[in-house]
């Protein structure tokens, strides 16, 4: 979200410093692991589709600019009952946004995609042709490329100890001294609550997963396109194709599961096999054709909110906030900054902004 916001304002001629404690791209955050899943309908709202044909634009601008590969369009099979929060989530989506899914039954599904085991007679699938898997860190190097070719200044390694707002500016005092500026945009990811800490916040683990292929399985990216498939039970599990020289990476969704509250500070890196024996056995059953014990873990961060939905917005008269991630907001990463620029210059919005609006829930 930074580096898309910084990128966006440095385009319209604005002075603009980011600070960064780390020096990105790094695996230290939430946007690392070598692919992130794209979509266009967007099975968490509705107007969700919107970002993602906004930000699908900003990724191809990106890479005419830099020459970077980011998106990977693969196409998007979206499985369930036809009343699932997965499939009908879906549709929906896609019908907010005018474009054009096809809905196969069980028997095509099986046959197209041999890959997924257990499909039960009841269940349909969604075709999206606008999905695929979008590369973080090609995107965070291509966005701070832009950024800085624009004029922005980057500072990292700094960490930012704290935002000071008065009513003549914002203070913020980092490890190397103090900044001062008009107004302050804030995406500091799991680390934001530290912050903002009155910001609905809840920052979590979620490590990233890779399978291997057993021999001859159809698990290429050209052979299996992004999956997500909700099983009767309502577990979400999705995956998508490997890469050349990648395995197959593969999740359990988020959605209503409860995971303890952590502070980014405080991440444990290593990752236990405890916490990967849930999604082992579901791959065990569904993805049959990969090795079911994981070939790579990575550990990760999820910042979530009580809604689901992200915090963009002003929450001050000189100070806008970027985060609340949730799990699904890397595939709308330009769009959101674009979005921050604008509420930052106080310019209309063209998407959607009311459902996530950072005052939703009350004044911080």
């Amino acid at each position: 979200m930074g580096a898309a916001t910084a990128w966006r304002l440095a385009e319209r001629g604005v002075s603009v410093i980011g600070v960064d404690q780390f020096a990105p791209p790094h695996p230290l955050g939430s946007t690392h692991g070598l692919t992130r899943l794209f979509r266009v309908a967007c099975l968490e709202h509705p107007a969700l589709a919107g970002y993602a044909l906004a930000a699908r634009e900003l990724f191809r601008e990106l890479e005419a600019r830099t020459g970077r590969r980011i998106l990977t369009e693969t196409g998007g099979v979206f499985v369930g009952a036809p009343d699932s929060q997965v499939v009908a989530g879906s549709r929906e989506a896609a019908r907010a946004a005018g474009i054009d899914v096809e809905v196969i039954d069980a028997d095509e599904l099986r046959r197209r995609y041999p890959q997924q085991a257990g499909v039960l007679d009841t269940d349909v699938a969604v075709l999206d042709p606008n999905a695929g898997v979008a590369d973080p860190e090609q995107y965070l190097s291509a966005a701070l490329e832009a950024a800085t070719a624009a004029g922005a200044r980057l500072v990292t390694g700094t960490r930012v100890r704290s935002v000071d707002v008065d009513k003549d500016g914002v203070t913020v005092t980092t490890g190397a001294g103090r900044l001062r500026a008009r107004q302050a945009v804030v995406t500091a990811g799991a680390w934001l609550d530290t912050l903002v800490p009155s910001l609905p916040l809840d920052p979590i683990r979620s490590p990233l997963t890779w399978f291997a292929p057993r021999q001859g399985e159809g698990f290429g990216i050209a052979d299996y396109p992004v999956f997500i498939r909700q099983l009767p039970d309502s577990t979400i599990v999705w995956s998508h194709g490997a890469r050349e020289g990648e395995d197959v990476k593969v999740g359990l969704g988020d959605i209503g599961v409860d995971h303890p509250r952590i502070r980014a500070d405080e991440l444990d890196r290593g990752v236990s096999p405890a916490e990967t024996a849930e999604l082992s056995a579901v791959v065990s059953r569904v993805l049959p054709g990969l090795d079911p014990t994981p070939s790579r873990v990575q550990p990760c961060m999820i910042t979530r909110t009580p809604d689901g939905q992200f915090l963009l917005g002003r929450v001050g008269p000189r100070l806008v906030v970027g985060g609340g991630d949730s799990g699904h907001a890397f595939k709308h990463a330009p769009a959101i900054g674009e979005v921050l620029a604008r509420a930052v210059l106080d310019e209309e919005q063209v998407l959607r902004t009311d459902f996530v609006d950072p005052l939703r829930f009350g004044a911080p």
